[in-house]
């Protein structure tokens, strides 16, 4: 028989919820022997207030600006998942690393049904509450509609 959660599927976010998670799901992996993959998913939509040096006169995003925010965005989730790396390496587990562009729910869920994940290990809130307000909270998106055991970490 295999041992539950051999595959642990991490999002990380660099929020304090998402570290708590990180520790739970190395206890976990430690406890059946698994092994864990930290994500990471971006998405660059802008906020509706985008300042007005960096739009063309007819209002539009300049390409040099998405070029840079999208560079940002990337070097932003590689420190994210670097640090978790690190982290879970130091326990003794098995870890790897994804870097998702995207809607970070529907990338994680991708993720997870793709790669056969036996459990999701994330925080109870990511970095922005406006955004949650919003958008719906990440946590609630990936509960809802995952297809295997997801654990929500306070």
């Amino acid at each position: 028989m295999m041992p539950l959660f051999q595959k642990i599927l991490v999002p990380l976010d660099g929020s304090e919820h998402s570290v708590h998670a990180l520790k739970k799901a190395v206890q976990i992996a430690k406890k059946f022997e698994g092994q864990i993959t930290l994500i990471h998913a971006y998405s660059l939509t802008l906020p509706v207030s985008v300042s007005p040096i960096s739009m063309t006169e007819t209002g539009a995003v300049t390409p040099e600006l998405m070029s840079t925010l999208a560079d940002a965005a990337h070097a932003h989730g590689t420190r994210i998942l670097r640090n978790g790396e690190k982290k879970v390496q130091a326990e003794g587990v098995q870890v790897e690393t994804l870097l998702r562009e995207g809607h970070t729910v529907e990338e994680i869920l991708k993720t997870a049904e793709e790669g056969k994940f036996d459990l999701i290990v994330m925080g109870a809130r990511g970095l922005s509450r406006i955004k949650e307000i919003f958008l719906g909270s990440v946590s609630h998106g990936v509960t809802t509609h995952a297809r295997c055991p997801v654990l929500v970490v306070k």
